[in-house]
């Protein structure tokens, strides 16, 4: 049966349990949590952290065991152990599994994985302290955050743009995540929680080794105990962790005359941020190198600089911001699209896709190609996107003839799977047609 119209569904405890937190939070500033650690392993919590922690299909850590292994295993059976050594406190975290990806500019990136079950963990603690922490956030922080996220992140600065602020800080800080402190971290967190046992919790996170191989395919540790910075990258945590801290920056900037005096206007986003400004933008990159360095933080100076939004372009979470040329009447106009990096990242992935070796069903991959494509438009939908649209809209036309093409022996010089065939009689999302809809909703 449904609900009656006007009716909200129930909340359920861990939902009201949340609420009632960050209401407390949001009431008092000052106030400090003292008993919390028995929230962590209750066993809807304990329930719920398990679906999520699942759900994002991650894979396992340096144990081996995969979720199909809990599985099998019994899930509350499994559950309810966890759940015993967390009440006896005797849960130790395991070392955290280094793997190295491609980044998109080059090199590689690390990233730790923890086991199924320190994630499991982690996301229960991660839901009892993120309604606390939530409730101290500045509006100015977008990643990693209930409701918010990277595209109303570029939509701020833009519109802080069209206001007049034209002048940008294009900042970057070194190696955020590898570089937050722990003792001025854990302050952080000791300000609003006095549970010591959660506070254990997050230091012995902290202070877990990180496993990888050698060359030979020997396995090395390294960090543990000894280890006094950072959060791992991978971590269930580590997003909230981050934001905890860059909060600081961000308190600093709120209460500082930046603001009035140069219209002075942060918009972060993880270990990344912009300050938009009517003017000023020399004594605002100074005044946040100091900030950052009392945080022990340090600006990347090789990736920070100062520009105009009246005659430069610059980059935020994958849009380019600057001055764009319109191509039916010529005039310039400042704007935002998506960045020249993104362009080729998406072609890049979709030839990826489609690559010539694959043999699965036609309909499993243009499943994939059109996930990709649908989420990548939903994200790109926003400012100037059009040419770009249809740029990617021919690339992956060209694509898919040629993918087909090959699959169905045809020669080069076929007529068969045109654009319009490729989007009407094969299924292929179209962006502009995406753009379209969207338009019209």
């Amino acid at each position: 049966m449904g609900l009656a119209r006007g009716l909200e569904p129930r909340k359920s405890k861990l939902e009201e349990l949340q609420g009632k937190l960050y209401a407390k939070a949001k009431a008092e500033p000052e106030f400090r949590f003292y008993v919390l650690y028995d929230k962590v392993y209750r066993a809807d919590v304990l329930e719920e952290a398990w679906r999520r922690a699942k759900a994002n299909h991650g894979a396992p850590g340096v144990d081996g065991q995969t979720f199909e292994d809990i599985e099998e295993y019994g899930v509350e059976r499994w559950l309810g152990e966890l759940q015993r050594e967390l009440q006896e406190e005797r849960y130790q975290p395991q070392a955290v599994r280094r793997v190295l990806i491609p980044k998109s500019g080059g090199g590689e990136r690390p990233l730790g994985i923890p086991t199924v079950r320190d994630r499991v963990v982690q996301t229960a603690a991660k839901m009892i302290l993120e309604p606390i922490f939530e409730a101290d956030m500045r509006d100015e922080a977008y990643g990693y955050r209930p409701e918010r996220g990277a595209w109303q992140a570029v939509r701020k600065v833009h519109r802080e743009i069209a206001l007049g602020k034209n002048e940008v800080v294009d900042a970057d800080v070194t190696k955020y995540f590898d570089n937050i402190p722990h003792p001025e971290l854990m302050k952080c967190l000791a300000r609003r929680v006095a549970d010591p046992r959660v506070l254990h919790l997050v230091k012995m996170w902290l202070k877990v080794p990180v496993e990888e191989k050698d060359g030979d395919g020997r396995r090395k540790r390294t960090g543990g105990k000894s280890s006094k910075r950072g959060t791992p990258q991978g971590g269930v945590v580590s997003p909230l962790l981050a934001n905890i801290y860059i909060n600081r920056l961000l308190k600093k900037a709120a209460g500082s005359n930046l603001g009035e005096k140069y219209g002075a206007v942060f918009v972060n986003y993880a270990d990344d941020f912009v300050v938009v400004a009517r003017h000023g933008a020399e004594e605002i990159l100074e005044q946040v190198r100091q900030w950052l360095g009392a945080m022990k933080l340090t600006i990347n100076e090789a990736k920070t600089a100062i520009r105009s939004a009246r005659t430069e372009r610059f980059c935020f979470l994958g849009y380019e911001f600057g001055p764009i040329t319109n191509g039916r009447t010529g005039k310039t106009y400042t704007g935002v699209q998506p960045s020249k990096k993104a362009r080729m990242r998406a072609a890049q992935r979709v030839s990826e896709i489609l690559r010539r070796q694959r043999t699965e069903p036609w309909e499993d991959i243009r499943r994939e190609l059109n996930q990709y494509l649908t989420g990548w438009a939903n994200y790109f939908r926003y400012g100037s996107p059009w040419r770009f649209f249809y740029l990617l809209d021919m690339h992956v036309a060209g694509r898919v003839r040629n993918f087909l093409r090959r699959r169905h022996k045809l020669p080069a010089a076929t007529s068969r799977f045109g654009y319009a065939e490729v989007h009407q009689e094969h299924g292929v999302v179209e962006l502009r047609g995406l753009l379209r809809a969207n338009a019209l909703a």
